[in-house]
């Protein structure tokens, strides 16, 4: 089985290819040992959305023309989510993406992204700093660490109403839900102040589950927990990490379905 438009991941903030290091993990290759065409986004790991969002642009170009096709279905995570949506609707690629399904991307923003922007401005310019500095090493053009934390703090519910779909294409999404701390040591601690914050938000550790709704929403990834990483394969355990597999097969599946 093989979808009509070829697969693109796109990743978020922190994660990206880089030597050994798959910013999805095992799940490009599961997906291409599938039958399906796949590919994984080069952007910065540290980049702007508006930034990402050109870079997105010109490797869907290149697809596009090695493929000699006129579409792409991108599946994204995180920010990867924000990235394609920008590409879409402000860089004139509305024709030129067939589907976009975003898996635990903060179209509301994020709660701990907006705790982290409140520390103190000399703080946060310090660490930027430095995560600017072993980005560029590790091949960002231009990273942009205080800003992207700018851009992931939560939005007025305002704004996010008045957000436009591209109703030309086929927009979906899902969430996760982590829990328990323990399930996931490094997100465990993100996850806790969440809680001490929005008692009654459920969320991955990193994004709510109401920030993740964006276009046609389909529920959680999995029924179990999973953190914001784990549902990229990264730390997952063995039981946990086929399942992650099986949900990207799914989408994929789906996708070819509907003729995408």
């Amino acid at each position: 089985m093989t979808s009509k438009y070829p697969i693109l991941l796109a990743h978020g903030i922190v994660v990206k290819d880089f030597k050994y290091f798959k910013a999805f993990g095992r799940i490009e290759k599961t997906l291409k040992d599938a039958g399906y065409v796949v590919y994984t986004s080069n952007t910065d790991g540290f980049g702007t959305i508006d930034g990402n969002a050109l870079q997105l642009k010109e490797q869907i170009q290149n697809i596009l023309t090695l493929h000699n096709v006129d579409k792409v279905n991108i599946i994204a995570h995180s920010k990867g989510g924000l990235d394609a949506r920008y590409m879409i609707e402000r860089l004139d690629m509305q024709d030129s993406v067939a589907s976009l399904t975003t898996i635990c991307s903060p179209h509301r923003g994020s709660k701990f992204a907006t705790k982290l922007y409140s520390l103190p401005k000399w703080l946060l310019k310090f660490v930027a700093f430095w995560l600017n500095f072993w980005y560029r090493i590790f091949g960002d053009k231009n990273p942009n660490s205080l800003e992207v934390l700018r851009q992931l703090k939560e939005i007025p519910a305002s704004e996010y109403n008045n957000a436009v779909i591209c109703k030309s294409v086929y927009s979906q999404s899902y969430s996760a839900i982590m829990k328990r701390s323990r399930d996931d040591f490094v997100l465990g601690i993100p996850l806790k102040i969440i809680q001490n914050v929005e008692r009654n938000k459920q969320s991955d550790g990193i994004v709510s589950v109401e920030s993740s709704k964006w276009g046609d929403y389909k529920g959680n990834c999995l029924d179990e927990s999973v953190s914001h990483s784990q549902i990229i394969d990264f730390m997952a355990g063995k039981k946990k990490r086929q399942k992650i597999y099986d949900f990207y097969i799914s989408i994929c599946d789906d996708l070819t379905k509907r003729g995408f």
